[in-house]
Formats: structure tokens, sequence, C-alpha cells
């Protein structure tokens, strides 16, 4: 027993000795001092402290990156070419990246680290990405796990984006943060209203934001939100058009279908829209209405699960089997899909066979 006891204690001793060493190496060798930022082969160049990643760094000077995973790695936005100064790619990067972007320098700027001076190309776009105040208008339950969040906008007062653009919140230090942490969500809100910004957020289980929103936001308070991003956004075209989404993926598609309303956009569309039970359904009204108000619109939703209480009448499956059914052929369409990676690889599969060429079908998967 004594042995074992003392094995303890020399684990814990090497252990600690080596948690004290990284920590001084951190102090010492991780002190990069001041580093250049080559932006556009010169067009703007800006001194930094090194030792962070190089998307936090962007963000810390107002140049704002697309991440939907707060730089964690997991969702492969965040791509920026590096020309110089990053070092090897890191295995973190190469789930995300083609072997063609990686020989043509593409990575992913959450896992760069900004160790020395280094060279980088932004889209011009990225620069027109903005940073806002807004104070929170209203905070409302959607299903018993998604709420709807309205933001007004104080400073700047209003933004300019495309229906299906994502935004960005910032979740302040909490008591179960101890960093600040960017999340990106969809827009639900239409452009027209250009000093709002809505988002629907379903709680994740530990999720930094989710929880933040849901157990500790309150109306009134303030918020910081940067955006837009994305390219996810109609085609202009006059192909007919397929929607599908479930729980919080509804947000892109409402805007977008706001949008068509707007503009009284002719177009032919049909919306899947996949629930488990009849109380993860939400805005049923609202498509009923657009049903009426845009020129041919056709809003399907369908549950996997429906209990006996639900008294469900409409379509029961997974939506890739309701699509089957409902969906004869797809050569003359395009499709919009936003949830999460499975569904929408499903669904893909669904629409290929249905003739639909897969450069046509557009998505965002949620990290």
């Amino acid at each position: 027993m004594q042995e074992i006891l003392l094995a303890i204690a020399v684990v814990t001793l090497i252990s600690l000795s080596l948690t004290v060493m990284i920590l001084l190496v951190d102090a010492t060798v991780g002190n990069y001092g001041q580093c250049k930022i080559d932006i556009n082969d010169g067009d703007r160049e800006i001194v930094v402290e090194g030792g962070q990643s190089l998307l936090s760094t962007l963000n810390s000077e107002g140049i704002f990156i697309p991440s939907a995973c707060g730089g964690k790695g997991s969702c492969g936005l965040c791509t920026l070419k590096v020309l110089d100064g990053a070092g090897e790619v890191m295995l973190t990067e190469t789930p995300w990246l083609t072997e063609e972007q990686i020989n043509d320098h593409v990575r992913l700027s959450c896992q760069v680290k900004v160790k020395k001076d280094i060279k980088i190309e932004i889209p011009p776009e990225f620069f027109l990405i903005k940073q806002y105040t807004s104070r929170v208008e209203s905070i409302k339950d959607l299903t018993h796990d998604i709420k709807e969040l309205r933001l007004k906008l104080l400073d700047p007062p209003d933004i300019e984006f495309k229906a299906g653009q994502f935004a960005q919140i910032l979740t302040p230090v909490y008591e179960f943060s101890e960093e600040e942490v960017y999340r990106a969500y969809s827009i639900s809100s239409s452009p027209a209203e250009k000093n709002i910004i809505e988002l629907q957020i379903r709680l994740v289980p530990d999720g930094i934001c989710t929880t933040y929103v849901h157990k500790f936001l309150k109306e009134g308070d303030e918020l910081t939100v940067n955006g837009p991003y994305g390219d996810f956004f109609l085609q202009d075209t006059d192909r007919e058009i397929i929607f599908i989404a479930g729980g919080s993926g509804m947000a892109p598609v409402k805007s977008m279908l706001m949008d068509m309303q707007l503009k009284n956009n002719p177009r032919k569309a049909m919306y899947f829209f996949g629930a488990v039970t009849k109380k993860d359904l939400f805005h049923v009204e609202t498509m009923e209405q657009f049903e009426k108000d845009l020129a041919d619109f056709t809003f399907i939703p369908g549950l996997s699960g429906p209990e006996e209480a639900d008294n469900w009448k409409g379509e029961i499956g997974l939506i890739t089997e309701v699509i089957d059914r409902r969906l004869p052929k797809a050569d003359n369409h395009e499709a919009y899909l936003c949830g999460s990676p499975g569904m929408i690889d499903a669904c893909v599969e669904v629409l290929k066979k249905k003739g639909m060429p897969e450069e046509l079908i557009y998505y965002d998967k949620f990290a």
C-alpha cells in the first residue's frame, strides 16, 4: 500500500513540475513581443503583441473573420491566405482544408499563432463587417429549447445584410466562462429592418453562449454583435426553390421568405421543416401566412416521432423520407439547407437522387 501511495506522490510531483516548467517557458520563450501583420501586400499594416491566434488578434484590431465555433477549430470557416510567417499546417487544420487550399497557403486563422511578422490576404468584403453595440429588445420562447432574441442596434444604429447571412454575438465573462467568446447565429429578421437583428438560439447542453442567452441574458441588457457574414443567400435565378431546415435552422429561411415577400418574388418554393414532436414546431402561423402572401409557396412540416397527444395529421418520418415522398423530381430546382451536418448530408443525397446537381445545393451547416 505504501508503494502505491509513494508512486502516486511521485507522479503528482512530476506533473506539478512539468506544469511549472510549461508556465515558465510560456512566460519567457512564449513572449513573442511585437509582430507586424502585412495585409493584402502592404495595403494595411498593423503591429500587435504576439502570442495569440491570428483570428483573435485580428478581431482585437476590428477586423472580423467568419467563425461559427468561436475559434475552437471545429467549424472550418475562418480561412485566410497566410503567405508568410505561419509555420507548418497543423493537424487540427487538415480536416478542414483541401490539398489545393493547403498548396494555395490557405489556413485556419484560429489555429495560426502570431509568433513573428506575418503576411496575409483578407477578402475586401471582410472589411465591411462591423461590430455593434445592441440592446436586448425582447426574448421570446419559440419552443422548450429555442429562444428568439431581438436586438436593437445602438452603435452603429443600422446594418446592411443579405437574407440568409449570419452574425456573431459576444458572450461576456460570467460564472460558466472565464473568457469572452464569440458564437455565430443566422439572422432571422428581414434585411429591410435595418436597426434590428433577430436570432433564434437553441439551448446546447453546456454551451457557453446558449447557456448565457437562455439562463442569464435579460431584456434591456446590452450585447455586442458583429457581422454580417456568409455567402448563404438566394441566388438570382428562376429555378424552383427547395428550403430544408430543422430546429433553429428555421432562422435564415424565415429571413429569405420575408425578403421574397417584400420584393414580390414570384418564384415557386417548397419548405420542408423537420421536427420530432409537435412541441418542436414553431412559426407555423407565420409560414401559413407566407403561403397566402407569396406567389407559389408550400410549407411542409414533418414529425419524426409524434406523440399520441399530438394528434398529428401531417407528414411523419425523417425529413429525408418526407422529401422523398413529396418531391417527384428536382432537375429544375435549387436547394437551401440549414441544420446539422448529418441532416444536411442525408438531404443532399436525396436531392441528388431526385436529379438536382450538387452545385445547386447550398447549405449552412451548424458547427
